[in-house]
């Protein structure tokens, strides 16, 4: 029976999973540079800060639909105080209609006002909008019963995002709110890094589809679609390969076809030492381009990293457990793809949340535990560990969070502040 000190040494020999993460993403560099058309541009991430190339508004306009008016006309107006006299109104001759197309040039004189639409060109000299509801709403002459301080109901050129503004830094996620920015302010195109290709392939003879039950020596795939979801999830365009036996021959022709059309792979299962762990015994001796590191992580230990195929396509092997493959996606691949994509920052989000529930841990891992983590009154959040542990795929199902729990930690008590990732997942 292996004893305390024995898993502690043995944990002792495992690499830092900082460490090994900073040695893998040192090895790759944001994917080139590519010109979009705005239409195209949304979900992929700025090579270039963006400039604002015209002002917004592009001109004065009116912001409500009312009378434009100089204020100097209306300012004596005020309306009685139990509404019903309105002997301080205003009267003014209504010269005209601008709605949002209007484009001629027109000018106020005193006593004199237009009736404008919400994104009308201003006339020159209106300082202010009468909103419809202070009026007699009068065509050809209108009362006006109360009047707006000066400027009220307009929008000058340039008031939201004048000409030069630095609209977005490279680096930014494209999002719908950007693209009107964008359009708004003359951008028809954008340079981004392309979303990268993402190609998953799941390994083993003990595969089968799904749509049926596992039998005795079978085993769903289940991980080739989950880490296709978390590809796109992540922002790559992701494409599943399915399943491949543990043939070497089958796996090299596989690797070599797939790397022509991909920017990362990604396998799951046979990262092990055992003799049916395939993966790992054919990557690991195409010179050392692939690598598989026992990391202090749980779940799933190993992990492999290199570069396939003529054109060095990089490669993240990930375990054949769902929940450990799914971990290890969130540790490795997920962080690798925002690279590739030239997104900032590249890991998910984290908060330090008080730990409703206390949890064991094992000695000299970093543990990533699915969680349930809520915004408390007052500010903060609590975090609530889910049943069964890192390894049920039914907990990360359930999770908005994974707990994080250091290689130094044997038991976090409930009360003590842990800190958090938070997924992108709404509850």
């Amino acid at each position: 029976m292996t004893s305390t000190a024995d898993a502690e040494a043995a944990a002792n020999e495992l690499t830092p999973l900082a460490d090994y993460l900073g040695s893998v993403l040192r090895r790759l560099r944001p994917l080139p540079p590519l010109d979009l058309d705005l239409t195209q541009a949304y979900g992929n991430v700025l090579a270039q800060d963006v400039v604002a190339a015209h002002a917004y508004p592009a001109f004065d306009q009116a912001a409500i639909d009312g009378y434009a008016a100089r204020w100097e006309d209306v300012a004596g107006a005020s309306a009685s105080l139990d509404g019903a006299l309105r002997a301080s109104g205003v009267r003014l001759n209504v010269v005209g209609d601008l709605g949002a197309a209007s484009w001629r040039p027109v000018r106020l004189t005193a006593g004199t006002c237009f009736s404008v639409a919400a994104g009308a060109p201003l006339p020159a000299a209106a300082d202010v909008v009468v909103p419809v509801e202070w009026t007699d709403q009068g065509m050809a002459a209108v009362e006006i019963f109360r009047a707006p301080k000066r400027g009220y109901g307009l929008r000058r050129a340039g008031e939201e995002l004048p000409a030069g503004t630095l609209l977005a830094h490279a680096g930014t996620e494209v999002n719908p709110a950007l693209v009107a920015v964008f359009a708004a302010t003359g951008i028809g195109h954008v340079v981004v890094r392309s979303s990268p290709r993402v190609v998953v392939v799941a390994t083993g003879d003990e595969l089968v589809d799904v749509g049926r039950a596992s039998q005795p020596g079978q085993v769903v795939d289940a991980n080739s679609h989950a880490l296709t979801a978390a590809a796109v999830e992540a922002g790559a365009m992701a494409y599943r390969v399915g399943i491949c036996d543990d043939d070497p021959e089958g796996l090299r022709g596989l690797l070599e076809d797939q790397t022509l059309r991909a920017d990362l792979i990604v396998t799951t299962g046979g990262t092990g030492n055992g003799p049916g762990d395939m993966v790992r015994r054919i990557l690991s001796r195409r010179d050392g381009a692939v690598t598989f590191q026992d990391v202090a992580l749980y779940p799933g230990t190993t992990l492999g990293f290199g570069t396939v195929g003529g054109e060095e396509v990089p490669i993240v092997c990930l375990p054949g457990e769902p929940a450990a493959a799914l971990i290890g996606f969130e540790v490795l691949a997920r962080p690798a793809i925002q690279l590739l994509a030239g997104a900032e920052p590249v890991f998910r989000p984290s908060v330090r949340a008080h730990l409703l529930e206390t949890v064991p841990s094992p000695a000299g891992l970093r543990e990533f535990r699915p969680a349930h983590v809520a915004e408390r009154r007052g500010g903060g959040y609590t975090v609530q560990p889910l049943p069964g542990g890192p390894y049920t795929m039914s907990g990360l199902a359930e999770a908005n969070g994974l707990l994080v729990l250091g290689e130094k930690v044997t038991t976090a008590t409930a009360g003590s502040t842990v800190d958090v990732l938070l997924l992108d997942r709404r509850r």
